[in-house]
């Protein structure tokens, strides 16, 4: 099993009301689709109305050239999840009933319920519904900038939202943790464009400018963008982002993820060195951190693996032969690179330790692996996540439960190490208390 993300969230806002932008966000879609793969949904607004339409599966599969078409438009915002909601009326991007606001988001309000202001018959998985309520009743008082503020000082948690208004206002805010990426781009004078990350920027052709800073407001209208810092920055800029959740192409708070990844590997180089033959990355997070250990040991890396497809959710097969099936169809060894060598297999995580004990496994058993060294590109994870991570439950992580020698034995490795705490922080290059390192150490920020 591998962790999910809550959300990836993309908007673009043309000045000129002749441009048509859904293909602009569908393109953006795709290039998010590392931040969800389970649902998926376009909104925009044309002038006289905001028209949504949305459902679950892949960005290139559930959208057609016909529904892009239904969806004419200046203004554009996207959204993909991996989690697919009981009610479709949960999928994102949310809109009101009387659809004066388009709403997506990413990340989780811990309070929601209490804000409701029908906390009563509100569900466990409805943050998103709650939050554009409360924006779009706030619309009605007062201009947007004032509207924003005031949904954001009643809101606790972590999130990056963008939000278009029945006036073709788009709305973009960041909480004061930051612990939800959130950048801009521009096309030069005639588009604006915010998205989780700066790769999808890239992929659509927009330049990317900068990180919005925590508990930053920007509002768009035809006329210009109004930018504000409405509340004191308080930065927890979420680790896990480039150790796994981001794309290795995308710029993160303004630092490059591939940067930190090769550092990463660097680091897990000099904390645990071994004599081996090859260094082995699982596609595809991890290939940087094996990169970069090959460099430091002068150990040879290979290709150790071909994916085939998509990624196959192998934690939900009934039985160890369907796991160990799921397992070899998404990632099928290279024997020659494998048999009779001596591997360190590098990873980015490790959550029940399932996949690695079938992944060891196959090396060992199958093609023959002299010996197989496990090394985890980032440190012990022994706590779920409370901001719309999804990371089991601690009785569910094997680390949270097991020393690295015990581990080991589990999942059929000589050794097993992770990345020390230190050696995260060292290489992502963020003071210590501007990150949220709590999937690691149990400690949650609680500001925001």
């Amino acid at each position: 099993m591998k962790i999910k993300e809550k959300c990836g969230v993309f908007g673009i806002y043309a000045f000129d009301e002749k441009w048509n932008v859904s293909r602009f966000v569908y393109y953006g879609l795709i290039a998010s689709q590392n931040r969800g793969q389970e649902t998926c949904g376009i909104a925009a607004f044309n002038g006289e109305e905001i028209r949504c339409i949305k459902g679950k599966g892949m960005v290139e599969e559930f959208f057609s050239a016909e529904k892009l078409e239904k969806l004419p438009g200046w203004v554009g915002l996207g959204n993909v999840c991996p989690f697919n909601p009981e009610s479709p009326n949960n999928i994102q991007p949310v809109n009101d009933n009387d659809s004066k606001l388009a709403f997506s988001y990413n990340g989780k309000i811990l309070n929601f319920k209490e804000i409701s202001p029908n906390s009563k018959n509100v569900g466990k998985n409805e943050d998103a519904n709650v939050a554009a309520k409360l924006l779009s009743d706030e619309l009605e008082k007062s201009d947007p900038l004032e509207a924003t503020e005031s949904v954001m000082e009643k809101f606790k948690g972590a999130y990056s939202f963008i939000a278009i208004t029945k006036k073709g206002e788009m709305i973009v805010a960041r909480d004061p943790m930051g612990i939800k990426p959130l950048c801009i781009g521009s096309f030069g004078f005639d588009h604006g464009a915010v998205a989780s990350e700066s790769a999808t920027l890239d992929v659509i052709g927009a330049d990317y400018k900068a990180p919005i800073k925590p508990g930053e407001i920007y509002i768009f209208t035809p006329y210009s963008i109004e930018r504000k810092q409405a509340f004191k920055p308080q930065p927890k800029h979420c680790a896990f982002e480039y150790v796994y959740f981001a794309r290795a192409d995308s710029i993160i708070n303004d630092k490059p993820v591939y940067e930190a990844r090769m550092k990463i590997g660097e680091y897990l180089a000099k904390e645990f060195p071994v004599d081996a033959d090859a260094v082995i990355g699982v596609p595809e997070t991890a290939i940087p951190f094996a990169m970069a250990y090959s460099d430091y040991t002068n150990i040879p890396i290979e290709m150790g693996f071909v994916r085939t497809g998509r990624a196959v959710r192998t934690a939900i097969k009934p039985t160890q032969f369907e796991r160990l099936v799921g397992v070899q169809l998404k990632l099928n060894p290279i024997r020659q690179a494998i048999r009779g060598k001596k591997v360190v297999l590098i990873d980015d995580s490790v959550v029940r330790g399932t996949t690695t004990r079938n992944i060891v496994n196959l090396m060992r058993n199958r093609i023959g692996a002299k010996e197989v060294h496990v090394r985890i590109g980032s440190p012990r994870l022994i706590s779920p996540c409370p901001f719309g991570v999804e990371v089991p439950e601690k009785d569910e992580l094997i680390a949270a439960n097991l020393s690295p020698d015990e581990v080991s034995k589990v999942v059929g490795a000589d050794t097993f190490a992770w990345l020390s705490l230190k050696g995260v922080i060292d290489a992502i290059e963020f003071p210590k208390e501007k990150l949220c390192l709590g999937c690691f150490t149990g400690e949650y920020p609680t500001g925001g």
